[in-house]
């Protein structure tokens, strides 16, 4: 079993907005971060925010794993006027990267080699619209069929995270571990 990480991020500007976003997604909709209502108020929900570079936010959350961070980013998406990317990576054997406005699924891409595909059955991208996910990640053509051409999970993460100009390799689980992290994510209680 190798490494897995989920996160999202906000493109924004607006770090006020974007965390307001994050309250009311705490506070309205805790189920989608895995807190039953009746508990929503007793429990406080811890985020860890970055301004990651002028033009994302980025967002950890101990809820977010490969099978929920997406559903997360969808709910997320009504809450704010920005578009909301999803990054879930599983055991080094999956990238999916995936796009949300108003509640809806814009584009997703998956990061994977052929036999990954086959040994997961249902693996398949819920809407494929390259035009959308290279003028959202804003990469330059030749780039961006580049990094579509990349079939390693991790050489993807990579090569994303260097055409955006930040590092997606982060989850909550190890900001304890790495000064990094610490230092670039604040904690917001919610």
């Amino acid at each position: 079993m190798g490494r897995s990480f989920a996160n999202l991020h906000i493109k924004s500007k607006h770090l006020e907005k974007t965390v307001e976003a994050l309250r009311e997604l705490s506070e309205g909709h805790a189920q989608v971060l895995g807190k039953p209502n009746n508990e929503a108020q007793e429990i406080k929900v811890v985020m860890y925010v970055s301004k990651s570079n002028e033009n994302w936010i980025s967002v950890l959350h101990d809820y977010f794993v490969w099978g929920t961070v997406k559903e997360i980013g969808k709910t997320l998406s009504r809450l704010i006027e920005e578009p909301v990317m999803t990054a879930g990576y599983m055991n080094e054997e999956i990238f999916e990267l995936s796009f949300f406005e108003n509640g809806d699924i814009q584009a997703e891409r998956i990061f994977c080699e052929q036999w990954t595909r086959d040994e997961y059955e249902q693996l398949k991208e819920e809407r494929l619209n390259d035009d959308y996910l290279r003028e959202a990640l804003d990469i330059r053509n030749q780039d961006f069929d580049d990094f579509i051409g990349i079939t390693s999970p991790e050489q993807a993460v990579d090569k994303l995270s260097e055409l955006v100009r930040m590092s997606l390799w982060s989850d909550s689980e190890w900001i304890p571990h790495e000064e990094t992290l610490r230092k670039r994510f604040g904690k917001y209680e919610f």
